[in-house]
């Protein structure tokens, strides 16, 4: 019997699990047109929905970083009040859930948010009102938690993270720190991750996308990451010899052997250069290693890419089937920062039984 290469559309039934997707990195293009003309705020253009996603698009594609930040400052423009941020959350959810996504981890900065007067925990108020919106419209199938960023070229850290630890009981899962990498290590914030650790508490760390091993090692050795954010360049520790065999460094190893989640965003990576296409991802010798891989969005407006449409590239670049995307979302279902029952539940009722009829 031959297996069957997986549709789009069972590709997109399939449930899948999403560690690392930022909230202002996901807005609709239609969404962001109604909100700028409500405050006044100007768009590289107004002429349609479908124009201002094909900038979107055309401006992170294009090569130049000060293009790819100028997309943030439009999205974050338009999430400075609480009814607008809140309907870019709920809205998000129904993106993801629509997508057969059923477990969501969603990042974001809140010190980005508060230009118009909003605190900090009024942002994350705000967000959390719309995850719940989100999830009741989709009626309980998708599960979703916040995870609260840190840019790490500011000085908040802290601050993020006692904001984090005191809603940890209302819906957000972690902490992150996001921003460039070179220049600005991880080390800089550990005191937050101190703090953290001391309150049992979870956070994943953007490490080696732009920066290679050093960013690693620190955001594991010193800060004592649960996951990476990305990750891509752990396999500049790998050295494959030309009889095929494949040698890991040290640092390879330990994160091999201490199966510390690797949050990759293939179509992301190759826009950021971080790899050179989907096929050269170094996501393939990864999975083949068993690393602890999972499959994740990172941007969706800015790449115009979704949960399926990830997968669907690896399914044309690598040959997978539906046992590799369950492993992968079981990874991802493992790595989330969920108390460990439910994660089982959702593991055991609805990504195995899900899988099991796509494969059956």
């Amino acid at each position: 019997m031959i297996a069957m290469e997986p549709t789009r559309e069972q590709v997109r039934s399939a449930p899948k699990v999403l560690l690392h997707d930022h909230l202002d990195g996901g807005l609709r293009p239609s969404t962001i047109l109604e909100l700028a003309n409500e405050i006044g705020h100007r768009l590289p253009t107004h002429e349609s929905a479908e124009a201002l996603g094909a900038w979107f698009a055309d401006a992170a594609d294009s090569g130049s970083l000060v293009r790819y930040l100028e997309t943030f400052d439009h999205t974050v423009a338009v999430m400075q009040n609480g009814p607008a941020i809140t309907r870019v959350a709920r809205e998000c959810v129904e993106d993801l859930a629509a997508d057969g996504v059923v477990y969501a981890e969603v990042r974001y900065a809140p010190e980005q948010h508060v230009e118009q007067g909003l605190t900090l925990d009024e942002v994350v108020a705000a967000v959390q009102e719309g995850f719940e919106q989100g999830v009741a419209a989709a009626g309980g199938r998708i599960v979703v938690r916040q995870l609260l960023t840190a840019m790490r070229h500011q000085a908040r850290s802290m601050e993020i993270a006692e904001l984090a630890v005191a809603w940890r009981d209302r819906g957000v899962a972690g902490f992150d720190i996001a921003g460039a990498e070179a220049g600005y290590p991880p080390t800089r914030h550990l005191d937050a991750f101190e703090y953290l650790q001391r309150e049992n508490s979870h956070f994943t760390i953007h490490a080696g996308e732009a920066f290679g091993l050093p960013s690693i090692w620190q955001a594991i050795q010193w800060c004592g990451a649960d996951r990476l954010g990305h990750g891509v360049r752990i396999i500049d520790d790998i050295t494959v010899h030309d009889d095929g065999s494949v040698e890991l460094g040290r640092l390879a190893s330990y994160v091999r052997d201490q199966r510390i989640p690797l949050e990759m965003a293939p179509a992301s990576n190759v826009q950021t250069g971080a790899a050179a296409s989907i096929a050269e991802h170094p996501i393939g010798l990864l999975t083949e290693l068993r690393f602890r891989v999972t499959v994740n969005t990172d941007n969706r407006l800015m790449s115009g890419t979704s949960m399926t449409d990830e997968m669907l590239a690896l399914v044309e670049a690598f040959g997978y089937g539906f046992s590799d995307l369950r492993w992968f979302t079981i990874n991802a279902m493992k790595s989330a920062f969920l108390p460990f029952d439910e994660r089982l539940a959702i593991i055991d009722d609805v990504i195995k039984p899900g899988y099991a009829d796509l494969l059956g």
